[in-house]
């Protein structure tokens, strides 16, 4: 058996087919990243933070217990108060995962006179995150995000 020399042209076609892979899937991953990321909360975070002390107080000030489950394809969403469930105007709701937007679901809620219900597709084991935004009767702003546990 004859044994081949391993020459310089040998190991610098070792060394770059190494670094090709590696800047490759460093490529991969960076494209994704960019690719599912959601984006901007908010154009300005200054200004945005300006306001937000009165507007959790205020929010806070309604007394909203808020919490969602899901079961059967069915998405239900609790408000209550400290006297019972409340009807707020619902302005944007979106259910989807923390690290990407490609599962977003926008339900689309009616009130069946204790809770808001919507109907969704069956939904992936993991954490979902409920993003609502709601107006009180009274006009104050209301914005939660629900943390949403699936076990399948």
């Amino acid at each position: 058996m004859q044994v081949k020399e391993l020459t310089g042209w040998h190991v610098l076609a070792i060394f770059g087919s190494a670094f090709a892979i590696i800047i490759s899937v460093n490529l991969t991953l960076a494209f994704q990243a960019v690719h599912t990321f959601p984006g901007l909360e908010t154009k300005n975070s200054y200004v945005v933070s300006q306001a937000f002390d009165g507007d959790r107080a205020a929010q806070e000030a309604l007394g909203w217990k808020v919490y969602a489950d899901v079961a059967d394809g069915v998405l239900a969403l609790h408000i209550d108060d400290a006297i019972g469930p409340v009807v707020p105007t619902i302005t944007s709701a979106t259910l989807g995962r923390a690290t990407h937007v490609g599962e977003d679901l926008t339900p689309d809620f009616r009130h069946d006179g204790v809770q808001f219900v919507a109907d969704i597709p069956t939904l992936a084991p993991g954490n979902w995150n409920l993003r609502l935004a709601a107006v009180a009767h009274d006009g104050t702003d209301f914005r939660q995000r629900i943390v949403l546990r699936v076990w399948q």
